[in-house]
């Protein structure tokens, strides 16, 4: 008898090694076609299993490749998945008995392989134990050690190491990079009142609102955990099932979203009047933000590549009742005249290879390599170029990444700097910002006060922001 989570966790693993589908999106799609079958404890192990073998990926095929006679190249996806999904069990969870991840691991090639798979299968699972495990932090070359004990491509490592010149900052980055994340909702304050807007509201019969108090009760009433999280309008949530369900979400009090995302919004500071360009909005949660802080007023283009992405954005707006925002398919990378010294304020959260959000898309890791970064910097770039002109003179532009690498953050302002003498960078006022709550988190992340850097710790995800003013 197949055992049905572990069969729909291999079908997952499946199709994201070969027609390289993003993780979440692979499991969502799954468990919303079988959610009738699954209960949420159900839910829960074929989450852990996905997650958990894509995140620890190199370190599980180290371990075959130390037991297997067969190179890994010749194993057939299906069966190095179903090791790969042994493996994590037996090293990474501990409530799980060996004998039951050995077992139904066995039972799985035997329907997706062969006699000889579901053999190879039990013979290599059998052998594995802790120690192997253990045996890696053994591993005399730093870059080696660090890659296999944290599930991280080599390159990236080298990387690190070449910027950072400090072999215990970048173990630590690694390390971080395989925590798990926290789940953070940012409060719509369109829709949540403070105290005095709650007393104007009954005086005048204002459009009802509801307290942020009352948000976290009616939570709390649904077993949620919840607490304050670094910044104001965002609070940590834990154990919660299926929140796109919660008819909170619907009625849009509150939005999914990182609070490394909030601060970028933040950082730039909308005021009410602003016209405001957010060239790479997709999927809206900083366009949404601005448009909060704006109060829905003022005026926000929300620009991306493709139309339904950009439906993103509308969606987003529409679940949170807000109107200020207008979305136009666009490349920003491609100058238009008619947008010169058009706007107050520009958001360019650019594309990046994304080597900060680890914990949250492991997939990021296989998916990219060194190659990439002369692709991806050059898109960059030209974007900061092109949206440039597109500043009023005396605006504010922040550019930000989810990339942890020099070449996407430092090095592209450096260049951008030098050729452009009319642009300055800004200093990143943390102390006197009052949408942030923990203001010593983020101090200690401000390089000479000119931008932040962060690498993924045990709060947040890795990030980089750096705020521009145009001069003349």
């Amino acid at each position: 008898m197949i055992d049905k989570t572990r069969e729909l966790a291999l079908k997952i693993l499946y199709k994201i090694d070969k027609e390289k589908a993003y993780s979440n999106i692979a499991l969502n799609e799954m468990i919303n076609q079988n959610k009738k079958e699954l209960t949420n404890k159900d839910i829960g192990l074929i989450s852990e299993i996905v997650y958990g073998t894509t995140t620890w990926k190199l370190t599980l095929d180290e371990i075959i490749k130390k037991y297997s006679k067969i190179k890994l190249k010749k194993i057939s996806s299906w069966i190095i998945n179903i090791l790969r999904m042994g493996i994590y069990q037996i090293i990474f969870l501990d409530k799980i008995p060996k004998s039951a991840a050995v077992n139904e691991s066995v039972n799985l090639a035997k329907r997706y392989g062969h006699k000889s798979s579901s053999n190879f299968v039990n013979a290599i699972l059998r052998k594995v134990t802790k120690k192997d495990y253990d045996d890696f932090y053994k591993i005399e070359d730093d870059i080696q050690r660090i890659s296999i004990t944290n599930s991280i491509p080599v390159w990236i490592i080298e990387e690190l190491a070449k910027q950072l010149e400090d072999m215990k900052k970048v173990e630590e980055i690694a390390t971080n990079s395989n925590l798990r994340p926290h789940l953070s909702i940012r409060i719509n304050n369109l829709k949540i009142a403070d105290e005095s807007e709650l007393n104007e509201q009954k005086e005048r019969n204002l459009e009802k609102k509801i307290s942020k108090k009352d948000l976290i009760k009616r939570l709390e009433e649904k077993d949620i955990k919840v607490k304050q999280g670094l910044l104001k309008d965002f609070l940590i949530i834990e154990n919660i099932k299926n929140i796109e369900n919660m008819e909170e979400f619907k009625q849009g009090y509150f939005t999914i979203q990182d609070e490394t995302a909030g601060l970028i919004p933040i950082i730039l500071q909308p005021e009410k009047t602003d016209v405001i360009l957010d060239a790479c909005s997709s999927p809206g949660g900083k366009t949404t933000y601005l448009a909060e802080m704006m109060e829905n007023q003022g005026k926000i283009e929300a620009w991306d590549l493709h139309e339904h992405r950009t439906k993103l954005v509308e969606n987003a707006s529409k679940r949170l009742g807000i109107t200020n925002i207008e979305t136009k398919v666009n490349d920003a990378t491609i100058y238009d005249e008619k947008y010169k010294e058009k706007f107050d304020k520009i958001l360019l959260d650019v594309p990046c290879l994304g080597i900060g959000v680890l914990k949250r898309k492991p997939d990021i890791k296989w998916q990219k390599n060194k190659e990439d970064i002369e692709e991806i910097t050059k898109t960059q770039k030209q974007i900061l170029e092109t949206c440039s002109h597109y500043l009023k003179k005396g605006g504010e532009l922040v550019y930000s990444t989810c990339s942890i690498l020099k070449e996407e953050n430092e090095n592209i302002i450096d260049e951008f700097i030098k050729k452009h003498e009319n642009f300055i960078i800004e200093k990143i006022d943390i102390k006197e910002n009052d949408k942030i709550q923990n203001k010593e988190f983020f101090e200690k992340y401000k390089n000479n006060s000119e931008y932040l850097q962060v690498y993924q710790n045990i709060k947040t995800d890795g990030f980089f922001i750096c705020k521009l003013k145009k001069n003349n």
